[in-house]
């Protein structure tokens, strides 16, 4: 291959890529084979993953948590609308809040049934033409844990909130530990989402 000198660069005169021979390590003609597990090693391993489906007697009974928070919602409601004549303003408000309150607690339930399902059981096949929720499918772990505890510090928020609209039926105590419960939720929250975010930049 002969070089030649232009503008203070050395030049090839011949393209250098036919020069440059790629040579491939040499290979044994003997693959390495995938082991293959044993008769008695394949039927445990079948029981250990089956055994997710003991946890969907869970779930199925969490389902009867959203129909007894269904049932006291519907009491609640009834008796609101009962006394919404001769209710105070605080009292009405109170009366919402316990209704938002049991809203907030069948949405965690819904949220925890099936991602919970999806996450550790099966993939929900709902067929082609329903339609499916935007978070379902999204909602690992991880995300899991960081929306129960946002939505435990709201319920515990709507707690401290009835507290000192009934102020005058509590004790300075009672309040006191209505705000620290409710502090002690907050940190733990926040605490858990600076994990989150430090294990994720790990990985």
């Amino acid at each position: 291959m002969h070089f030649r000198r232009q503008r203070g660069y050395l030049l090839a005169s011949e393209p250098v890529q036919d020069y440059l021979v790629s040579k491939e390590s040499p290979v044994d003609d003997a693959r390495v084979q995938p082991r293959r597990a044993s008769q008695p090693e394949r039927l445990i391993e079948r029981v250990i993953f089956g055994s997710r489906w003991l946890l969907a007697p869970f779930y199925l009974g969490l389902i009867l948590g959203l129909v007894a928070l269904l049932a006291k919602f519907a009491l609640r409601t009834a008796d609101l609308v009962g006394h919404v004549l001769s209710a105070s303003s605080n009292e009405i408000t109170i009366g919402i809040l316990s209704l938002i309150d049991l809203s907030l607690m069948a949405n965690l339930l819904l949220m925890v049934i099936v991602a919970g399902y999806e996450s550790f059981i099966s993939r929900l096949d709902i067929g082609e033409g329903a339609v499916r929720l935007d978070w379902m499918g999204q909602v690992g772990f991880g995300d899991l844990k960081l929306k129960l505890m946002a939505s435990i510090v709201a319920i515990s928020a709507i707690h401290v909130l009835e507290g000192f609209l009934d102020a005058e039926n509590q004790s300075d105590r009672a309040l006191a530990w209505l705000v620290g419960i409710h502090l002690t939720f907050v940190v733990s929250a926040v605490l858990l989402a600076l994990m989150d975010r430090v294990t994720g930049r790990s990985h």
